[in-house]
């Protein structure tokens, strides 16, 4: 069963926002709160096995191609010039 929770003291400048910003994304003030108290704190963090499985992922997907010593070396050449 949901919890209710009161704030006291609020800053104005940060209430001010939270006003705007619930205006914007067409919802009441409550709604705004639990939806950025939400995305803060059930966002689950990225471990570093995580990132490796999404960057393998990305370059499974690039097209094969294979580059010698000397491909690099022309390469760096071409940039200098």
């Amino acid at each position: 069963m949901p919890t209710n929770l009161t704030l006291k003291s609020v800053p104005d400048e940060v209430y001010e926002r939270l006003k705007q910003s619930a205006t914007v994304n067409r919802r009441s003030l409550n709604s705004e709160i639990i939806a950025r108290l939400e995305a803060q704190v059930m966002t689950r963090r990225a471990t570093a096995q995580d990132h490796l499985i999404a960057i393998r992922t990305i370059r499974d997907r690039l097209p094969k191609v294979a580059f010698d010593h000397a491909d690099i070396d022309g390469f760096k050449r071409e940039g200098r010039s």
